[in-house]
């Protein structure tokens, strides 16, 4: 079993009368450790539902006190998973914290934008948010040695760490993970999100981005490589990043005219999910992209380092018009720190 980063910090979170969100893309683990969280709290009485579920969605999203206080009575904790299916379900939290104070609430959601929307403005000051990411390499460190993390490395720069992948036993097994992942879940958040049909639209944005990892993006070139308008791709891009697919980086600039800060970099959360977008598993030795994949890999650790332990420093990556650069600037109190990443 490996232990998830903010399982303690949950557990420290949970207090009556308040409500911890959880955040995350599919199969990143959430209901597994909501799971874990329910043995580990066995000593208290805990309703775990979901949000799928018609009878439960309709009991929390009635807005009677009466019927709220009901369905929790008897209860310590209310665990949530994929909250974003109750209809005003930031409301009905709210009404049953006011209701039951006694209760202790932790909900998830694989759609930041769209439960933290529906949870945030009812519960100003009275909810806590978490981001479970795919298996970090911090979280990896408490289960293998460093000469182990030196031998696996290569495998987590083709097939990446999410849970299911991480664990498969063959290279086999991890590709047939990732592509039930791509092909079942990986665009199910964005397509419901802004009620979408066009699978392939999506599809086809996300190679693009793939090849181009660590290079400045033109809205403008990939519009005409998918016959749309610009604010077309700016759109499915912000959707793709509102539901923890790839993120982006822009430009930091220090006022110098030399400086180009015109346009962002993205990102994918997860290198496997990059690599089975564009169907490539080549092993290290044999591809032309591992200084891409070895930049992804470290901006995206970095990235789950830094949320784990509560550190938000404002991300950027420097360029000039005559190809000076540095991968990454983090910008925080003040300081700059900068990284460049090198494979070989």
């Amino acid at each position: 079993m490996i232990a998830r980063i903010v399982e303690n910090q949950i557990v420290s979170e949970l207090k009556p009368a308040s409500v911890v969100c959880l955040y995350g893309a599919r199969r990143t683990g959430k209901t597994i450790l909501l799971e874990t969280l329910k043995k580990r709290l066995s000593n208290k009485k805990i309703l775990l539902v979901h949000g799928q579920d018609l009878t439960t969605a309709e009991l929390l999203s009635s807005q009677r006190t009466d019927t709220l206080a009901r369905f929790v009575r008897g209860f310590d904790y209310l665990f949530i998973d994929e909250a974003q299916y109750i209809p005003n379900i930031g409301t009905n939290l709210k009404l049953m914290v006011d209701t039951v104070p006694e209760i202790s609430i932790l909900v998830t959601g694989s759609s930041a934008f769209e439960l933290r929307q529906k949870v945030g403005e009812p519960l100003v000051g009275r909810s806590t948010y978490f981001h479970l990411y795919p298996f970090s390499q911090e979280e990896m460190s408490k289960v293998e040695t460093t000469l182990e993390t030196r031998d696996n490395l290569p495998q987590r720069l083709i097939y990446g760490s999410y849970p299911q992948v991480l664990l498969a036993k063959s290279d086999q097994d991890k590709k047939k993970q990732l592509e039930k992942l791509r092909d079942g879940y990986l665009l199910q958040d964005i397509l419901e999100l802004d009620n979408l049909k066009d699978s392939l639209f999506v599809f086809n944005l996300l190679r693009l981005i793939a090849f181009q990892i660590g290079h400045d993006i033109s809205y403008a070139e990939l519009a005409s490589n998918l016959n749309t308008h610009p604010n077309t791709v700016r759109r499915y891009l912000e959707l793709l990043e509102k539901t923890f697919v790839i993120f982006s980086v822009i430009g930091y600039s220090r006022n110098l005219r030399k400086e180009y800060t015109k346009t962002p970099r993205y990102y994918f959360w997860d290198n496997g999910v990059r690599n089975v977008v564009i169907s490539n598993f080549n092993t290290v030795n044999i591809r032309d992209d591992m200084g891409a994949l070895w930049e992804n890999y470290c901006v995206s650790e970095r990235r789950k380092r830094n949320s784990y332990h509560h550190n938000a420093p404002n991300y950027y990556y420097w360029r000039t018009y005559d190809q000076k650069e540095i991968d990454s600037v983090e910008e925080q109190d003040g300081l700059l720190h900068g990284f460049e990443m090198k494979w070989g």
